[in-house]
Parts: C-alpha cells; sequence; structure tokens
C-alpha cells in the first residue's frame, strides 16, 4: 500500500507507490514534453544538440534531461552530448554517479587507505612477537 504525499512539483497529494516521485497529473506532463525533446533529438541535425540547446528549443528544464539520461530514457550512445552532473564535482558524465576522474581519485584513496591499513597490521604482528631468555637458568 502506498503513502500519501505532496507532489514536489504541484504540491497536489497523491498515492506514492515508490514508482513515481510525481502526481499522475505531472507525471503526464513530464511524458508529453519527453515526447516533445525526443521528437527533436530524433532528427538527423538534432542528435548532438548539447543540453543547452534542447532545453533552448524545447523550453523543457535541464533536470528532467538529466533524469531522463539517468534512467537510460535518453541514451548517450545515441545522443553523444547527453549526460548528466557528477554527484562529487557537477562535470557531465554518462554512467554512474560519478566522473571518470572523480571515480579514480576515490580509487587511488581507497588503494592508499588500504595499503596504510596493511602497513599497520603488519607492525602490530611485528610488535607482537615474543621472544625468550634464558637469564634465570645459567
Amino acid at each position: 500500500m502506498g503513502e500519501l504525499r505532496n507532489c514536489p512539483k504541484c504540491g497536489g497529494f497523491f498515492n506514492y507507490t515508490g514508482v513515481r516521485e510525481v502526481c499522475p497529473k505531472c507525471t503526464q506532463d513530464e511524458e508529453n514534453m519527453y515526447e516533445v525533446v525526443y521528437r527533436f533529438l530524433r532528427k538527423r541535425e538534432n542528435r548532438a544538440a548539447t543540453v543547452e540547446r534542447i532545453v533552448e528549443v524545447t523550453g523543457v528544464e535541464e533536470e528532467l534531461l538529466y533524469k531522463w539520461v539517468r534512467k537510460n530514457r535518453l541514451q548517450p550512445a545515441l545522443f553523444p552530448n547527453l549526460g548528466y552532473p557528477c554527484d562529487q564535482c557537477g562535470r557531465i558524465t554518462t554512467s554512474g554517479k560519478l566522473c571518470n576522474e572523480c571515480a579514480d581519485g576515490l580509487k587511488k584513496d581507497l588503494n592508499k587507505f588500504n595499503a596504510a591499513r596493511e602497513f599497520r597490521q603488519a607492525r602490530e604482528n611485528q610488535d607482537k612477537a615474543t621472544y625468550l631468555s634464558d637469564r634465570n637458568n645459567k
């Protein structure tokens, strides 16, 4: 069973079931805008249009374009200048939540952290070595 929520676009109430983030009326409006954008992009001369150009010609919100690219409704393989902002730095990316530079930086930091942890563990194991002496038996 869903929960009652306010639509973030129009403020109206709707039954949220986890599928759509907006009310049915706004969902239909988004679908109509998607059709306008898709018809624009299907034309050969518009396939390489940038996000700014699409917004200018169709009047659709930038955030909706990003949402459709994230959900693979508009595929960057077909429309090469489309993407969405990286969650960390804001650069345009076409897959995942992070751009390649941020993902590489994160991987490098994780590798450094793992190397430091392994070094600390090796030092701790080295310090735990027990040495027996035979002083009292002489």
